[in-house]
Order: structure tokens, then C-alpha cells, then sequence
């Protein structure tokens, strides 16, 4: 009897699973989706491919669109990924090309750029005391480092900072420990930009604390990515937060029709408090990044925080979406850091948007390696690179660099997975060493070259991250960070498997093939 009534108490909850995921709108977005593109091609197919005219017609749009890709100057391997889909599929791959692909902006688009690239600059211009002191004091310090933090200056607008300490967390635990701690601090406000916002323990601890400084007067931002948080929480959460007294907006909501613009999407996770402490990483606020639930094994990630004047360059990029996206102007003036700390190296937070005409991050990853004389260590979750950054490690490994990167032994997307293991092969051939972090699943973005650069932020190296997301990373000149960094990444070698050459190399020809379409189609992805 107690069996029958414990199966029956199961089956309620899984029927009530099931009808909250059949109405919630995750489910009801995909499906409006889905018919949508069933419509179209169901119009394509039985009204216009067997007419001689739109048949002809579709191949010439192919053909316009391919010369509009090439004629833009993309990334070449972005370039031949879609060119092959749009010529393989006409119509079709014209359909994801205008819903997927990354395109010029509209006019009004480049009037709203140029809108944000001003206030942006503006603002990170306009600041306590701007720091050439910092600039030139590196340039004594290292003239390569210097050419580095010139060329983030250069591209991204945000200038390097003495005058800032400077902490690594080396998993989430001990970050939530820190984040709370600071939340708790806060007097004045505080700005939080996360692409994903997960309900349960660990978002539960850090709303009561931005529920209780809510209370004591405190000014608390909310900006959270709607796609990321897709299935999360529950779709009005911006209102549900506007309620609790919090200003509230999910970035580039998502709509259940074909729409252009959900392709980008804000990867960012910025924390600033006070304007004088700023947090971000890798980490997200879900319970996945504290390993109180497991998802893909043990979940290895890393973030910082930084106290001082370096903070407003993450303050900066935050209103300056914040106000992209909600349409309001704020007085930067109000935001500024108020307290002095102590110079721990120099401290150089960065954007990167696909409102650039340049790749920035990817080009600052490119530069370590570049400059690199005895290593360059890089953790990333995706490996799917182009050219050349494929040509950029072998050089650096090929000239006696010890170039080493660590990929996750237990992947969350496992066709991405594929694509990262189909470099293995020519990165180890020309002397990479690749480690797989056995435990599970590696999330952490980090670089550490020579005891004196390293970055670490939101960045993966993958086409989405370097063209098509909203990123912001940390470059790091000289700070005890490095070191810290450094040693959690030596710690990490040792959990994980060194991937041999003969491993590399004996693929199956079937996969190989598989991943040989895959590794061409994932600028797609």
C-alpha cells in the first residue's frame, strides 16, 4: 500500500513537472518559433521552389548575399561557414543567415552605437584623475606590457589603473564567501550585470542581502540576460524585482517571433559596489557554480575582485549598457570611486561588444601569446578558434614557449565539445599541450603568460565570445593576482589528463569527418 501510494505521489509531481514545463515560456517561445519556421519553409517548398522564377530568384538572393558576407570583411572562417549554407540550402541558409549571422547595423542601429561608443568614452574619460601617471609608470615598468594595455586603450577605450587591489577566487564557494561579504558593505549602491540568474540557494542568499541594504537606503541595479537566464527564472523576473523595490531589466528580451536581434546577447558578470569594489569572472549566480547541484561533474571556474580605482572602468560599462538598454542617462559623476587602496600591479577591466569594428578580445589574446618568452597557460570552457589563433600557439610552442591549455573533461555541449577536440591534433603536433580537467566540467577564462600578464574574465575562446556577445575581461600587469592565478592553474594540471599525440591522432575517420563539418560550421554556432 505505501508503495502504491509513493508511486502515485511521484507520477502527481511528474504531471505537475510536466504542465509547468508545457506552459512556462520557454516551451511556448520554442513552439511559436519552430511553427513559424515550419510556415516559412512549408510556403517555400509548396508554393515557390518548383516555380521557375522564384527558383532562380532564391539562387541569385544566395548568390548577393554570399558577395554581402565576403564584402564585409569577416573573420574568413566565419565567411566559408556561411557561404556553404547559404549556397547548399538557398532560401533556407538565407533564413539563418538574416536570423543568426552577424550583420552592419541600421541606421538607426549606427545612430544608437554611436550614442553608446560617446557615453562610453565619455564617461571613462571623465574621471577623478585620470590616470596617465599609471600609463607611464608601466611603460617604466615593461615598454611590452605597455604596448598591451595601449592597445585596450586603443580599441575598448578603457585606460589602466594603479591604485587597486586586487583578490583571486579559484572556485565559487570561496567567491560567493567574498561576494556576500562586500554586498553586505554596501552604503551607497550597487550594480549587478550576470548573463545568467539561476533561482535557488545561491541567489537566494545574495537577494536577502540585497533585499536587507534595499532596506537601509541602499540604490540597487539589476541587468540580467534573458537568453541566458531562458528557463531559469520565470519570465516577468524583471517585474517580480521591480516589486521587491529594485531597478530591474532582462537585456534583449526575448520575443516568441523570428527576431535578428536575439543573437546577441550580454555574456558579462560585473558586480560593482560603491563604485569602489568590483567583481567579475566566470561565474554566474546558479547553484551549478558553487557545486550544490552537479550538472557536468565538478564545476571549475574563477573570478576577482578588484578595490580601487580600476572599479570604474567596470562602473562605466555598466550604465553604459544600462542605459542602452533602458533608455535612460545617468550622472556618472554620482558613480565615481570615493576611496583610496593600495597599487597592486597595474589593473586594466575591458570590454568588448559586437558593436566593435574589431575583435578586441580575441586581438589582446593574440597579443599575450604574441609576446610571450617562456609560457602562456590558458583555461577555456570552448576551443573553437580560427586560423590565426590556431597559427599564433603553434608559433609561440614551435619557438620553445610553453603553451598549454586546459578543456573540460566532462562537456556541457557536446557538439562544441567535438569542435574543440577536432584542434587537438595540429595544436599538439606543433608542440600545445592539452589537458582535459578530469573531474568534470572546466568554466573558468583565464590567461597567465611569463609571471606578468594575465587575464581573466567573461571571454571564451569561441566565435560567439570574440564576434557576436557583449565580454568584458581583466588584464592584469604585474599584480601578486598572477601568481595566485598561476598556481591555481598548476593545482588544475594536476587533476587533469595530458591528451597524448597518439590519442590525438587515432580519431575514427567517421569522426574525424564529424568533426570536420562541425569545426566548419561552428562560426555558426
Amino acid at each position: 500500500m505505501k508503495l502504491h501510494l509513493h508511486l502515485f505521489a511521484n507520477g502527481e509531481i511528474m504531471v505537475k513537472k510536466l504542465l509547468k514545463f508545457l506552459m512556462s515560456r520557454l516551451f511556448l517561445s520554442v513552439v511559436l518559433i519552430a511553427l513559424q519556421l515550419v510556415l516559412l519553409f512549408y510556403i517555400y517548398n509548396l508554393v515557390l521552389r518548383d516555380h521557375p522564377f522564384y527558383s532562380q530568384l532564391s539562387i541569385w538572393i544566395s548568390i548577393v548575399l554570399c558577395l554581402w558576407v565576403i564584402y564585409h570583411k569577416q573573420e574568413p572562417d566565419y565567411i566559408i561557414g556561411w557561404i556553404m549554407v547559404i549556397m547548399i540550402f538557398p532560401l533556407y541558409g538565407v533564413v539563418f543567415y538574416i536570423l543568426f549571422g552577424k550583420k552592419p547595423l541600421t541606421i538607426i542601429g549606427r545612430k544608437r552605437t554611436k550614442d553608446f561608443i560617446k557615453n562610453y568614452t565619455d564617461g571613462l574619460t571623465n574621471v577623478p584623475a585620470y590616470p596617465l601617471s599609471s600609463v607611464k609608470a608601466l611603460k617604466n615598468y615593461d615598454c611590452d606590457l605597455f604596448r598591451q594595455s595601449r592597445y585596450i586603450s586603443a580599441v575598448s577605450y578603457n585606460h589602466v589603473w594603479a591604485n587597486t587591489e586586487v583578490e583571486y577566487y579559484s572556485e565559487g564557494t570561496k567567491f560567493l564567501k567574498g561576494f556576500l561579504e562586500e554586498l553586505n558593505k554596501a552604503k551607497s549602491f550597487i550594480f549587478i550585470e550576470f548573463f545568467l540568474i539561476g533561482e535557488g540557494e545561491m541567489w537566494t542568499q545574495i537577494l536577502n542581502v540585497l533585499e536587507k541594504k534595499k532596506n537601509e537606503g541602499v540604490k540597487i541595479k539589476i541587468l540580467y540576460d534573458d537568453f541566458g537566464c531562458f528557463g531559469r527564472i520565470p519570465g516577468n523576473y524583471d517585474k517580480i524585482l521591480k516589486a521587491k523595490g529594485f531597478e530591474a531589466k532582462a537585456f534583449n528580451a526575448i520575443k516568441p517571433h523570428l527576431n535578428v536581434r536575439m543573437n546577441y546577447r550580454d555574456h558579462r558578470k560585473i558586480c560593482v559596489i560603491d563604485g569602489n569594489i568590483g567583481f567579475t569572472g566566470g561565474l554566474n549566480l546558479a547553484d551549478e557554480y558553487i557545486n550544490r547541484i552537479i550538472r557536468f561533474g565538478h564545476w571549475k571556474d574563477s573570478a576577482i575582485l578588484l578595490k580601487g580605482d580600476a572599479v570604474w572602468n567596470l562602473t562605466v560599462m555598466f550604465l553604459s549598457i544600462w542605459n542602452l538598454e533602458t533608455g535612460t542617462i545617468e550622472n556618472l559623476s554620482l558613480y565615481k570611486p570615493t576611496e583610496k587602496y593600495l597599487t597592486d600591479g597595474f589593473v586594466q577591466p575591458f570590454g568588448d561588444n559586437p558593436l566593435n569594428e574589431v575583435a578586441a578580445a580575441e586581438n589582446v589574446y593574440m597579443q599575450i601569446i604574441n609576446k610571450a618568452k617562456e609560457y602562456v597557460w590558458i583555461s577555456t570552457p570552448y576551443l573553437v578558434i580560427n586560423r590565426a589563433m590556431i597559427k599564433a600557439l603553434c608559433t609561440a610552442a614551435q619557438s620553445g614557449i610553453d603553451v598549454r591549455i586546459i578543456t573540460p573533461g566532462v562537456p556541457d555541449k557536446p557538439q562544441v565539445y567535438e569542435v574543440t577536440k577536432s584542434f587537438y591534433y595540429i595544436l599538439i603536433e606543433n608542440g600545445v599541450k592539452i589537458y582535459e580537467y578530469t573531474p568534470g566540467f572546466i568554466h573558468s577564462k583565464m590567461f597567465v603568460s611569463d609571471d606578468k600578464v594575465g587575464v581573466i574574465g567573461t571571454i571564451n575562446m569561441d566565435y560567439r565570445s570574440f564576434y557576436l556577445h557583449f565580454e568584458c575581461g581583466v588584464a592584469l600587469f604585474g599584480s601578486s593576482a598572477i601568481e595566485s592565478m598561476k598556481k591555481d592553474m598548476e593545482e588544475t594540471f594536476e587533476l587533469s589528463k595530458k591528451i597524448s599525440y597518439e590519442e590525438a591522432k587515432n580519431v575514427p575517420l567517421w569522426k574525424q569527418l564529424y568533426r570536420m563539418i562541425l569545426a566548419i560550421l561552428a562560426p555558426l554556432m
